[in-house]
């Protein structure tokens, strides 16, 4: 195999690499020059040199490799996640300033919207230019603020109007949003193609029109907006949503209920990797869009679950309980 065919990423496995993996896993060792054609395997730790005879290989267990390439996955999806806070930070005081403006241009590049009616006139007026897909991230907290009973039947038009046009919808939810009546009243009320995953962590709302235009939160109270023309910029949003969307789980049209491993549940697995990442109760409830009051009753089951009887002792029992593993190893 030539090395042209070895310029995948490391988080992933060429086909040569798959059936030589399973064929040592299968062995439990190989003969080293056995990776000729797929020097990938040890460039990568899935298989490592035997304690007793360098010239054979043995392979990691699928789990403990899944989990690692998985999290290679996840930090660089919160690395986009820090820069794309950063750039809003960065943009947002030139916004204010203003500056002059490139001869005929139509559309500026970048737009800020003040207040809720405005943004909620900006995203409706995008959204009649879409015709192909929108894709929205909408966590426990609003672009625009709480919405309203007509603020909901402005969202439902604009959104029916889309999938009247032959467009879809992919929203991604929070899973402590995707029980609230709304969500699922919204979801069955609208006629198309409409979709929708969830994931214990999100972002601030983001929404995608056609992958030519983005709105992003441009401050913590609800009412700032960017509103976003640079191609590069949206292709960076929809390129971080198509990725969460991948690690979500579907809840509309078909859910998929998460399994519990070992008598922990889904969230209290979600609320487990963030206590071993040393978070306190004030930040875990921030994280997963939940009060403090929640998360510590969650805490709590946890703990009682793994036979706790300390915050210190949770970490340890956590770490040691395998239940990330076997998390990560199902999805």
């Amino acid at each position: 195999m030539t090395g042209q065919a070895h310029s995948h990423d490391a988080e992933e496995l060429c086909e040569a690499g798959r059936e030589l993996y399973a064929h040592a896993l299968r062995e439990g060792r190989i003969p080293a020059r056995d990776t000729a054609a797929a020097p990938c395997l040890v460039d990568s730790g899935l298989l490592h040199p035997a304690l007793d005879d360098a010239d054979l290989l043995e392979p990691v267990a699928p789990v403990a490799a899944l989990n690692r390439m998985l999290r290679g996955s996840r930090a660089r999806i919160a690395d986009e996640h820090r820069r794309e806070d950063r750039l809003v930070e960065q943009f947002e005081p030139l916004l204010r300033t203003g500056g002059p403006r490139a001869a005929g241009a139509q559309t500026p590049m970048l737009r800020l919207h003040s207040g809720t009616q405005r943004i909620n006139r900006a995203i409706t007026e995008a959204m009649a230019e879409a015709r192909q897909e929108v894709l929205a991230v909408q966590p426990h907290t609003g672009l625009a603020g709480p919405r309203g009973e007509a603020a909901h039947d402005v969202a439902y038009d604009r959104d029916q109007q889309l999938l009247d046009r032959g467009g879809r919808i992919r929203t991604l939810f929070q899973h402590t949003v995707v029980h609230l009546p709304a969500v699922h009243a919204h979801n069955e009320r609208l006629v198309g193609d409409i979709e929708a995953r969830c994931l214990d962590e999100l972002t601030d709302r983001l929404l995608v029109m056609d992958r030519t235009v983005a709105f992003v939160p441009a401050g913590d109270d609800g009412r700032l907006a960017l509103e976003v023309r640079h191609p590069a910029l949206v292709t960076y949003f929809a390129t971080t949503f198509d990725r969460l969307w991948r690690l979500a789980t579907p809840m509309y049209p078909q859910p998929v209920r998460r399994p519990t491993l070992n008598g922990v549940t889904p969230r209290q697995r979600a609320i487990a990797r963030l206590l071993i990442e040393g978070h306190t109760d004030a930040v875990i409830a921030d994280r997963l869009g939940m009060n403090i009051r929640t998360a510590r009753v969650h805490i709590g089951k946890l703990a009682a679950t793994l036979g706790s009887e300390s915050r210190a002792q949770l970490g340890f029992l956590i770490a040691g309980s395998g239940i990330l593993e076997l998390e990560e190893a199902a999805r």
